[in-house]
């Protein structure tokens, strides 16, 4: 059932508001046209005042909110530790979307929606029906939107190995202080890190595979860019057969969705930077003995791959336009 509240305006808290998605989060939520900041905490950082979206917003410790007061919480507080949050919040009758890696696809966690629209008809609809969403990764969202055209049309060799290499800004890391993050280790550098496909992003894409019914390997190398923010996938794919124009291919596939864009030029990262997009393009690889496709995506890691993601999907939970108050 949706809640109305006074002048149209739905009460809405951000849990760990002083990370990076978090801040990301109040600033979108101080734009929307719907949503009101009800509260936002932070352990750390509580009593502490910020202008965040053109608003001054003021942490408060978690234990001293009253989470009743929100119609929908987002918890973007640390891996291990969101879950018994996202009880409390599911408690005190709040809908719940959890920027956590907690409640993914192969965490262990059952009957949670997947909160990734734009895989099709059924995940919008059980986003929409959901009172708990798992937000995908930033990763992830920049690969499996890459891969789930081309499973759905089981385009995908049965053996193949598909290989993503992802470089990410640094914002992905969080933001407590690290001696390898400063300014002066990255720099005029470049570097992989999870190196031996360990990543933990790997368990909820290899889930998602799975549901796809794919028994294709993935082998995932990260990488850390020397910028902000923003997330570039290049993405090789052993075909079972030569897709003709890969580009109409994924227009065709992602024509209703307006949070997809398509082009035949590789997308960069001033193109996506602070929207809520996913930005794709594909071509055939040239010299191969098997076809083989190259997808390169571009997102914004704080938007499409964190906050905005999470703001869409609870747009759709409380009935709104899944568009509302996104920059698009």
């Amino acid at each position: 059932m949706i809640m109305h509240y006074a002048v149209n305006m739905i009460p809405v808290g951000v849990l760990g508001a002083s990370g990076y998605a978090g801040r990301e989060l109040c600033s979108l939520i101080a734009r929307h046209p719907r949503f009101s900041l009800a509260f936002a905490t932070a352990n750390e950082q509580r009593g502490q005042s910020v202008r965040l979206g053109g608003e001054t917003v003021t942490f408060a410790a978690p234990d001293d909110v009253d989470l009743s007061h929100a119609a929908l919480v987002f918890s973007a507080l640390p891996h291990g530790a969101s879950f018994a949050w996202v009880e409390r919040a599911r408690a005190a009758g709040a809908k719940v979307v959890d920027l956590s890696s907690d409640l993914r696809p192969g965490h262990g966690a059952a009957h949670v929606p997947y909160g990734m629209p734009e895989l099709g008809a059924e995940a919008r609809r059980a986003i929409r029906d959901a009172d708990i969403v798992a937000n995908p990764g930033c990763y992830p969202t920049s690969i499996l939107l890459a891969l789930a055209p081309l499973l759905a049309a089981d385009l995908v060799r049965a053996d193949a190995t598909i290989i993503a290499n992802s470089a990410s800004g640094v914002t992905g890391a969080g933001n407590s202080p690290k001696r390898e993050l400063l300014f002066a280790e990255l720099s005029q550098d470049f570097r992989a890190y999870g190196v031996g496909n360990t990543h933990r992003h790997l368990k909820e894409m290899r889930a998602t595979l799975d549901a796809f019914g794919s028994e294709a390997e993935l082998v995932f190398t990260p990488h850390l860019l020397p910028v902000a923010r923003g997330i570039l996938s290049t993405i090789t794919v052993p075909l079972s057969e030569s897709v003709a124009d890969p580009s109409a291919f994924y227009r065709g596939a992602y024509a209703t969705e307006r949070f997809m864009e398509v082009s035949d030029a590789p997308p960069t990262l001033r193109d996506v930077a602070h929207r809520n997009v996913v930005a794709l393009s594909a071509t055939m690889l040239a010299g191969t003995r098997q076809p083989m496709l190259l997808v390169t995506s571009a997102i914004d890691n704080l938007v499409k791959g964190a906050a905005g993601q999470a703001v869409q999907n609870a747009n759709l939970m409380l009935g709104l336009d899944e568009c509302t108050g996104l920059p698009a």
